[in-house]
């Protein structure tokens, strides 16, 4: 272990109201080491951070930087000492240069030199090997640009104590790589790294250390060399937990959807998908990989007839039935020509469901069929809402209660089993594990291998490439709108599949690919 403690945080603890997000925490951050913040969701691990970083303040318990105790009331007291947040949604004006971003916000006297910030930046950048234009526009960057960005950012303010909140969440392998080769730069020029994530593997392959919350408590810490994942799982959880997904070889796949030469272009006129063509089989999991903004969005919600479509075709094939024409038709329309789709969007509240209403309102939502009475039948969609909270956990007061409230993993956990329980034969799902803690993750890994085995078409939008490989049957990989391959997702690497989100077709593809 290094040999002196940066930051000592003793007898944390925060309430919101009356729930306790931190109670009585102890943590200790050691310099030039890269700790791991481990727990499950609703542990307290963002909001005991936020702490460090000057969003929120403590309630009780003391901060210590070095030996001193040290008040952190806002974030510019944060950076007095050195201390710099990395958030997982970034802080940047898209308008704005990377060296405009870097300086927003600082009290720089008498004159601002702006050749003398794009030289620092450009020193940064040099430093640990960033490749980073001072004068490039935000909204011109890659995703991994833009964190790129945020990370100069806090160290152009002086930070030797990094946060970083769910860092790998939209990058690609090699950028993952690339940003774990900049941590481990950070960490041998004695800076601390702490990094908030779910992703065990990445866990073992890059910290020293790794500190686990549970339910707003510590329950302890420990040397990455001296545990697994599965111990680090059975700390979060506080019971044991099977890491492993069941993947059955499809049965008799039949064809579902067929799309065929798909163009959405956006209201801007870019073009979001670019002749897209695929086949979703009954019986089998279809994973959909790609960057961020890569098209995944537009076409879920083109076949679920919420995205207007250019040109193409959308054909649904019930068993033993005609094929029905999706493309022209609204999701009312969809269901009403006996077409057994469900959808769980990336927008949870915003499109997924009503906010203001508890668990039995949104099932009865979906449910409700038109009929001659004035009245609904409340009985059934509150029973559903009642299974739903016990099969998955759901953390509520009651089935009534405004899932508005409901903290984030929660809210899709009521979305994604109010889909499951409509019997679909399409089930797509847009990040459905996003913010979710491992447990849950892997309930709802179950259910879709589980609608798979029932001869259900899933699609299966995710981040994480590794669970993609796990889950799915084969992979379709989109890059700026367009299929650059359809894999067998049993023989490829997740490597190749990095490769070919970036279209490098040289490196990418090995898996049996198919044409898109």
């Amino acid at each position: 272990m290094p040999g002196t403690i940066a930051v000592r945080m003793r007898n944390i603890t925060k309430k919101f109201g009356s729930i306790v997000a931190n109670n009585d925490v102890w943590l200790d951050i050691w310099n030039g080491e890269i700790l791991s913040l481990l727990g499950e969701n609703g542990s307290g691990k963002t909001t005991l951070m936020n702490m460090l970083a000057g969003i929120y303040y403590p309630d009780a318990g003391k901060i210590y930087v070095g030996d001193e105790e040290v008040v952190i009331s806002s974030p510019k007291d944060a950076f007095r000492y050195g201390i710099g947040m990395i958030h997982q949604h970034f802080k940047l004006v898209s308008v704005l240069s990377a060296a405009e971003n870097v300086v927003l916000g600082l009290d720089i006297k008498p004159v601002l030199d702006m050749k003398e910030v794009s030289r620092r930046v450009k020193e940064i950048s040099d430093r640990y090997h960033f490749n980073i234009d001072p004068e490039k526009k935000v909204y011109d960057m890659s995703v991994s640009e833009k964190q790129t960005l945020e990370i100069i950012k806090v160290l152009y303010r002086g930070a030797n104590i990094l946060i970083l909140d769910e860092p790998t969440a939209v990058l690609t392998p090699q950028e993952t790589e690339r940003l774990f080769d900049v941590l481990r730069e950070m960490k041998k020029d004695g800076k601390s790294i702490v990094i908030i994530t779910h992703k065990l593997n990445e866990v073992m392959a890059l910290a020293d250390r790794v500190a686990v919350l549970r339910k707003g408590h510590f329950v302890g810490d420990m040397l990455v060399k001296d545990t697994n994942p599965g111990e680090m799982t059975n700390m979060m959880v506080g019971r044991p937990v099977t890491l492993n997904i069941n993947r059955p070889l499809p049965v008799n796949p039949q064809p579902r959807l067929k799309i065929s030469d798909l163009t959405v272009v956006n209201e801007e006129g870019v073009v979001k998908l670019d002749h897209v063509s695929f086949t979703a089989m009954g019986g089998e999991v279809l994973g959909i990989a790609g960057i961020a903004g890569s098209g995944q969005k537009e076409l879920l919600e083109s076949i679920a007839g919420l995205c207007p479509v250019q040109s193409g075709s959308i054909l649904y094939t019930p068993d033993g039935k005609p094929a029905a024409e999706l493309v022209g038709r609204t999701p009312m329309q969809i269901k009403q020509a006996g077409v057994s789709l469900a959808f769980v969007p990336e927008d949870r509240l915003g499109m997924g469901l009503v906010g203001t209403m508890g668990m039995t309102g949104n099932m009865m939502i979906r449910s409700w069929k038109k009929g001659k009475g004035v009245l609904l039948q409340k009985k059934d969609p509150n029973e559903l809402a009642l299974k739903v909270k016990e099969e998955l956990e759901v953390v509520t007061p009651d089935v009534n209660y405004p899932v508005r409230r409901l903290s984030g993993g929660n809210v899709q956990k009521v979305l994604v089993g109010r889909e499951i329980a409509t019997e679909p034969t399409v089930l797509m799902s847009a990040y459905a594990v996003r913010g979710l803690d491992i447990n849950t993750s892997y309930i709802i890994y179950n259910l879709m291998t589980s609608q798979k085995q029932k001869g259900v078409a899933v699609v299966f939008v995710g981040e994480d490439l590794d669970v993609l490989l796990e889950l799915c049957d084969r992979i379709l990989v989109l890059c700026d709108g367009k299929v650059t391959g359809i894999v067998d997702a049993r023989n490829i690497t997740k490597e190749e599949i990095g490769f070919l989100m970036t279209n490098d077709k040289e490196k990418g593809g090995s898996g049996n690919a198919e044409n898109g």
